[in-house]
């Protein structure tokens, strides 16, 4: 096991297009930016953590789908004090969010 990974598996689900997310699946290895918290009253991101999402026994998701999912974490800064079961989160892609996850298993 690598100690500068956390391993975690989540639900994963992808925002619908209609509702201004993706237009195109995404493939296993998707790296996102993962948020975690915002700023109080507003839309704007206090950080963005590393980590890739990989599918299994699926090649892609297309948006408005949900899958389970292992994905990967850079252990770095506070993150360690957001994995937990439970835990939603947002997915990111820039300014852009397309989507959220929970963490289901550590």
């Amino acid at each position: 096991m690598n100690s500068d990974l956390i391993i975690i598996k989540a639900k994963f689900k992808l925002y619908r297009t209609d509702n201004g997310a993706r237009k195109t699946p995404i493939i296993t290895g998707y790296r996102p930016n993962h948020v975690f918290e915002y700023k109080e009253n507003s839309n704007d991101f206090i950080a963005t953590y590393i980590g890739d999402v990989n599918f299994e026994g699926q090649e892609f998701l297309t948006p408005g789908e949900s899958i389970i999912t292992t994905v990967r974490f850079l252990r770095h800064g506070d993150i360690e004090r957001f994995i937990q079961i439970g835990r939603i989160w947002w997915i990111h892609e820039g300014r852009n969010k397309v989507g959220e996850a929970e963490i289901i298993e550590i």
